[in-house]
């Protein structure tokens, strides 16, 4: 039974910003076919017919939440071909480590989408491929110039995603092999050092003091 007195205390971005983060906890979850509105409902203390006034449906809303990934992530790639390329990894990696630590049932609603087949994903990869080409772009043009090593622009960038994301996306085991409990803070500091400078090592470049900060 909903409250209703509290959900009359509830402004209306309050109640929008529940259901955005009662959503993300059931898509992260069950995904899209498992989540169902009345457990969304649930989790935002609404009733069904509540929650229906605030979204369109089940499926419009996990769309919206995966757009918001596809767009956050999109701002956060490269393309400054003048940089400094250890500088611009370094703030890079740096970037997509702290959304894994910040966002991390997100991303797992992300990885969860893609290794269901990515039906929904694929219609709205289209912006984040076409950064992702420019920052290939300007990882050519670095090792063109001999300003990193040689290696394959479009596997180092993957592998990139590959680690920054398995800091959220495979959490149980990180904290299980790290002994860190549930709840408990990982050390940030210390997996972001090693992130970048393994990071930019394997491109032949050696990590300052401020870079590994």
């Amino acid at each position: 039974m909903v409250n209703e007195r509290k959900l009359a205390k509830r402004s209306r971005p309050e109640i929008q910003e529940d259901i955005r983060q009662a959503a993300i906890q059931e898509f992260a979850l069950h995904g899209l076919r498992g989540a169902t509105t009345q457990s969304i409902a649930e989790r935002a203390q609404l009733s069904k017919a509540q929650l229906h006034y605030y979204i369109e449906s089940k499926e419009a809303l996990y769309v919206e939440l995966l757009q918001g990934v596809v767009d956050e992530w999109s701002r956060e790639s490269f393309g400054q071909r003048d940089g400094d390329p250890a500088h611009v990894l370094a703030s890079y990696v740096k970037r997509k480590l702290a959304f894994s630590f910040d966002q991390p049932l997100l991303s797992k609603m992300f990885a969860n989408e893609l290794i269901s087949g990515a039906e929904v994903l694929r219609s709205i990869l289209t912006q984040p491929r076409t950064r992702a080409g420019q920052a290939v772009q300007t990882l050519t043009q670095w090792i063109d110039e001999g300003r990193i090593r040689a290696l394959d622009p479009w596997l180092f960038l993957m592998h990139i995603w590959a680690v920054t994301q398995h800091y959220a996306d495979f959490d149980v085991q990180v904290r299980f092999m790290m002994r860190v409990r549930a709840g408990q803070p990982l050390d940030r500091a210390r997996i972001v050092r090693e992130v970048v400078a393994f990071v930019l090592h394997g491109c032949g470049l050696t990590p300052s003091e401020d870079d590994l900060a």
